[in-house]
């Protein structure tokens, strides 16, 4: 297989609980040219001295403050050296050890492609084997966006010059620059998506966009904001369609987990 590099972005601040499984899960992976950039915003606890015991020769580490998550990111994307940039959060893990080869694989496959995606799953913390949750990409389109619909984000692997030519994550963004970044690549300078039918990462369950009204309520705002700054139509009534399919995903994930005994 052509040696592609792929550099894979994970953040950091007291993550010492969960980090260790992130790092063992990108030191696993077939595909051999990986840098693995972790970004650490000066946590307090263990973190850095768990991350330098489980390091190997795929790991750099970026320690000092930041102002935020995708602040983090940035200071990831701008450190890669990669052909392909992807991000594995903290608190998440590949959910196969095959992940990376296949989404190189899918780029050699399809040279004129600018990204892929797929799928993840979520677990419960207490239990990492039993899925209670699991978001398919399947149905994305670029014109769903309008409704807040997004190819989920740790499944996203994009060439670095996409960052290069369109820019990185907006800091001033809470919880949804993501989103905002995803628009602003998919839908309004429609790079060439792919998607791929695998289950790419597995997610801790009560990630900051998962736990709370409150949340919701901040994402539904920001995604208004992104669409408004891009000048793409939308409004509150056409964002909030999104949770009526989320719900049947929901109901269907559990029918499905329970008929399969998982």
């Amino acid at each position: 297989m052509k040696s592609m590099k792929v550099s894979i972005i994970t953040c950091t601040y007291n993550s010492a609980a969960t980090v260790a499984d992130t790092i063992r899960s990108v030191n696993r992976q077939t595909y051999d040219n990986i840098e693995h950039i972790i970004v650490d915003g000066l946590s307090k606890d263990d973190t850095i001295a768990i991350v330098k015991a489980n390091a190997g020769d795929r790991q750099r580490i970026i320690e000092g403050k930041d102002k935020g998550i995708y602040d983090a990111f940035n200071k990831g994307i701008l450190a890669a050296t990669g052909d392909i940039v992807g991000v594995l959060n903290s608190d998440d893990f590949f959910t196969d050890d095959y992940v990376v080869e296949m989404v190189v694989k899918a780029f050699l496959l399809r040279p004129g492609i600018d990204a892929v995606y797929g799928d993840i799953h979520f677990v419960n913390p207490d239990n990492l084997s039993k899925p209670v949750r699991y978001y398919s990409s399947r149905i994305f389109r670029r014109g769903l966006m309008r409704l807040g619909f997004m190819p989920a984000h740790p499944s996203f692997y994009v060439r670095k010059v996409c960052y290069d030519k369109l820019g990185i994550y907006k800091i001033d963004y809470k919880i949804a620059a993501d989103f905002e970044l995803l628009l602003r690549f998919i839908f309004l300078n429609h790079i060439r998506i792919h998607y791929l039918p695998i289950d790419f990462v597995t997610m801790r369950t009560g990630g900051a966009s998962t736990e709370s009204m409150g949340s919701r309520k901040l994402i539904m705002k920001e995604q208004l904001r992104a669409c408004r700054e891009n000048n793409i139509y939308t409004n509150i009534f056409i964002l909030s369609l999104r949770y009526w399919y989320k719900i049947a995903e929901l109901l269907i994930s559990k029918l499905f987990f329970r008929l399969s005994g998982k």
